[in-house]
């Protein structure tokens, strides 16, 4: 119920809302239950004789009583089939069921568009909760989760929210009202057969909640293994390029196959489930009313005038009207459960705290003045330690290249300068300011990074160079695009800065995708700029257009080059040489040539190539 709540809470003025909606839906039950009523004075009028009778007197004495009120319809009724005739005072009672089947629809359409209303706006805000609170997550959280089973939350969870709780609101939350509405009319028929059958729904109530029980864990099961298999689809169409050069076609099939087999064998059971608990509860209804039609008979066969035959009648009109309700409140507690492990899926990830965020009353990074430095900066993910005591500083202006081996740390320190992550120890500063003082995103205005990976989106090329900034100009756009040497080949395209790229850019090629990327940056025009393995997955043209551009980027910017490339960094301020997490070298491309030390190495290895 905890969950259920939480879930509704996402609409907005929730309290109003369901006023309305328990409003409506007492109205519609409670004209619904008076059409049903009118079927015992119906009967009376068809079989009863005596009510060519007298007229019974109106009673003189005022009381909250059945007998009071059941005196008052005897004289009004009997009155108007006196007056009007029996084929008259059934044709009013006709009208009457008409008139109150209208009025109880037009409250039960009006229930049901505040319910829709409800659910179409949790859904969208829990939607936008989930996207503000996964974009707002650290780098590492990527690293560690499956997109695939992100995915599957935002799109097969939520779809499950929507579809089992929202839709259950009304089963939740109304068929109560209608049972309990029910349930009192029954009462007032007869006490002792009301009584009798209560005590045989908790046979069918014991059923259910067992089904209930084994249902929760298989829908568990069954939204983590589509997580599983939105995640299979996500890396096969991603790396369809590798699957096809392997062959590996089959091996991709088996092991989705593998995966919704197991899907289709735990829903199967789910259905199986499901299925079970109508025609069981059903089987189990048709048995409970046989039982009361024999208890019931007895008590209008024996003649005491306990329980009339028209009122007898109408109990079981009742008992009817209630049996689908029970059965939609029943059906809706299964369906609640199996949403509520989707909500809960989700809530898992919206109850996350971030790793780095800005502190309460964090200071604004106005303007990058003096340095940045690395003070005994080491870090480590979980338990392996990729940094180690580093010391570093990049004064204002200059051009910090990071060279090294694979896995040595290059990419890692520089994700710390737009806080990506946190040292373990030590301190990064920005103008002897500790980046963790700083608001995060003030941080980030003020640093550009171009990767080996160009991430470019499916929309125009003009969007995509203009990504993040607010009301940019056609020329502006131009002026970056142009210092990125990319504006020749994007007037070349079928409809210039206006043309789709495609997913990921995949109509462009590499040299022309990061051209773009670079453009971007140039747009953003940020003091501080990270270039991360820039050029590395270029062929040599397409290289030397993007070195001209990026050069022309780095001019009066502070930059941190990663390069593998030792060419494209030989004029850098200093190089760093980074080995197993330490600082291994650092100086200028000519004196650590001048040294036997590990930089040479690495340009006699790549000169030899």
């Amino acid at each position: 119920m905890k969950i259920y709540l939480r879930i509704l809470s996402y609409a907005p003025g929730l309290a109003t809302r369901l006023f309305k909606f328990l409003l409506f839906a007492v109205l519609g039950v409670v004209f619904s239950a008076g059409y049903l009523a009118l079927t015992m004075p119906m009967l009376k009028v068809l079989f009863d004789s005596d009510l060519s009778a007298s007229v019974p007197p109106l009673p003189l004495q005022v009381e909250l009583s059945k007998e009071y009120f059941q005196k008052i319809f005897d004289h009004y009724f009997i009155q108007v089939v006196q007056d009007f005739g029996p084929h008259t005072t059934l044709l009013f009672i006709c009208l009457g069921i008409v008139v109150l089947i209208l009025i109880g629809n037009t409250f039960r359409y009006m229930e049901r568009m505040v319910a829709s209303r409800l659910r179409v706006d949790v859904v969208k805000n829990m939607r936008m909760d989930i996207f503000t609170k996964v974009t707002g997550l650290h780098m590492g959280y990527f690293n560690d989760q499956r997109k695939g089973d992100l995915m599957s939350r935002f799109t097969n969870d939520m779809g499950e929210v929507e579809n089992s709780v929202m839709n259950s609101l009304k089963s939740v939350l109304k068929e109560p009202i209608t049972i309990l509405v029910y349930l009192g009319v029954l009462f007032s028929i007869s006490v002792k057969l009301t009584l009798f059958t209560l005590i045989l729904l908790p046979v069918t109530g014991g059923v259910v909640a067992e089904i209930i029980k084994r249902l929760k864990l298989r829908a568990k099961q069954s939204q983590e293994s589509m997580g599983r298999i939105v995640n299979i689809l996500d890396e096969t169409l991603s790396g369809m390029r590798v699957i096809m050069a392997f062959n590996a076609r089959n091996f991709v099939l088996k092991k989705i196959d593998d995966e919704t087999s197991f899907h289709r064998k735990v829903n199967l059971s789910i259905s199986r489930k499901n299925e079970l608990s109508s025609p069981l509860s059903e089987v189990l209804g048709v048995i409970i009313v046989a039982i009361i039609l024999y208890y019931g008979g007895n008590l209008v066969l024996g003649g005491s005038g306990e329980l009339k035959p028209e009122a007898f009648m109408g109990f079981l009109v009742f008992y009817a009207s209630l049996i689908q309700p029970a059965k939609n409140f029943s059906n809706g507690i299964t369906s609640l459960q199996k949403g509520t492990i989707a909500a809960e899926r989700i809530f898992s990830i919206i109850d996350l705290k971030p790793a780095i965020e800005s502190k309460p009353g964090a200071r604004k990074l106005h303007s990058f003045e003096k340095e940045i430095a690395f003070k005994n900066v080491s870090f480590a993910y979980e338990s392996e330690t990729v940094l180690k005591q580093i010391d570093l500083t990049i004064p204002k202006g200059k051009t910090i290249a990071l060279v090294g081996p694979s896995g040595g740390g290059k990419s890692t320190l520089a994700d710390l300068v737009p806080r990506f992550y946190d040292p373990t120890s030590g301190a990064v500063e920005i103008d002897g300011v500790s980046l963790r003082e700083y608001d995060l995103e003030s941080v980030r205005q003020h640093i550009g990074v171009v990767t080996q990976e160009s991430i470019l989106f499916n929309d125009t090329i003009f969007n995509n160079i203009a990504f993040g900034l607010p009301h940019v100009s056609e020329e502006q756009v131009m002026h970056a695009a142009k210092i990125a040497n990319a504006h020749a080949f994007i007037m070349q395209t079928e409809n210039g800065y206006q043309t789709l790229i495609g997913e990921r850019g995949s109509k462009l090629s590499g040299g022309q995708r990061q051209r773009l990327s670079i453009a971007r940056a140039v747009l953003k025009n940020p003091p501080i700029l990270i270039l991360d393995e820039a050029t590395s997955a270029l062929d040599s043209e397409s290289e030397k257009l993007v070195q001209e551009a990026l050069f022309s980027l780095m001019k009066n910017r502070t930059s941190l080059v990663i390069a593998h490339r030792l060419s494209t960094i030989q004029h850098a301020d200093e190089i760093v040489v980074i080995q197993n997490g330490v600082i291994a070298e650092r100086g200028t491309h000519d004196a650590l040539s001048q040294q036997d030390g590990l930089y040479r190495k690495l340009v006699a290895l790549q000169n030899a190539y």
